[in-house]
């Protein structure tokens, strides 16, 4: 009798709450998709950024101290601007890239001139650990500067990147679920206006579950591919 009553009690409960895998399922496709698009881009034009300022800095092989403090100075400022606000800011420009600034594909427009900056300074302080003394032996056999950026400085920082990149997809994620309370799907959508404003407990709770999943998935991820990147070197 207990387990017919079990029984009857758990397909109920499928039953009347089978819309919540569905919307779970497609909320977590729409921020997957999201946030690779988000950190590819990110990556695309952050990764050159980051170089720039290090090859750019004081004593470095393309000195250029005032075109580094400007730089310098504008990436600060992005980074300055907390999401939301940015959010807001650049609609205008995320209208005229997709056409709308509500969707998928809008919110990866702010994700992305978000991670940009960020993105930026990790690559710059990744390349910041390597030793000097590496360049100098470059230089010293003739390495101009693409040389030193790509058979040095990228090679040699490719493991701290990599790490950077596992930290922006992490923070991107969290920018997701602020892009989802003003219609930017996903997760946050998803939390927002179905676990918040309808009162819909386990959406919220099963949404907090896949989020931590996802974070913990991307750091597990990012870590064995150092591992691996390092154990190659040996």
């Amino acid at each position: 009798m207990i387990e017919y009553i079990l029984a009857t009690t758990a397909n109920t409960f499928w039953v009347e709450n089978s819309w919540i895998a569905e919307k779970v399922l497609m909320a977590t496709w729409e921020t997957l998709y999201m946030v690779v698009i988000s950190t590819f881009l990110s990556y695309v034009f952050g990764l050159p950024l980051g170089v720039i300022l290090v090859t750019t800095s004081d004593g470095h092989v393309l000195e250029s101290k005032g075109f580094n403090r400007v730089l310098g100075a504008i990436i600060n400022a992005a980074r300055s601007i907390p999401f939301i606000i940015f959010l807001i800011l650049v609609i205008p420009f995320t209208r005229l890239v997709v056409g709308t600034p509500i969707g998928t594909v809008a919110s990866m427009v702010p994700l992305t001139l978000a991670a940009i900056p960020f993105v930026a300074r990790l690559v710059e302080n990744s390349l910041k650990e390597i030793e000097w003394g590496l360049i100098e032996a470059a230089l010293s056999m003739g390495a101009n500067a693409w040389q030193i950026v790509s058979k040095v400085l990228i090679p040699e920082a490719t493991p701290s990147i990599i790490l950077g990149m596992a930290i922006t997809t992490i923070n991107l994620v969290g920018y997701s679920a602020m892009a989802g309370i003003v219609g930017g799907g996903g997760l946050g959508t998803l939390a927002y206006y179905y676990g918040y404003q309808r009162y819909e407990d386990l959406v919220m709770w099963i949404t907090v579950i896949v989020l931590i999943v996802f974070v913990q998935g991307v750091q597990t991820l990012g870590d064995k591919m150092v591992a691996n990147t390092i154990n190659k070197r040996r």
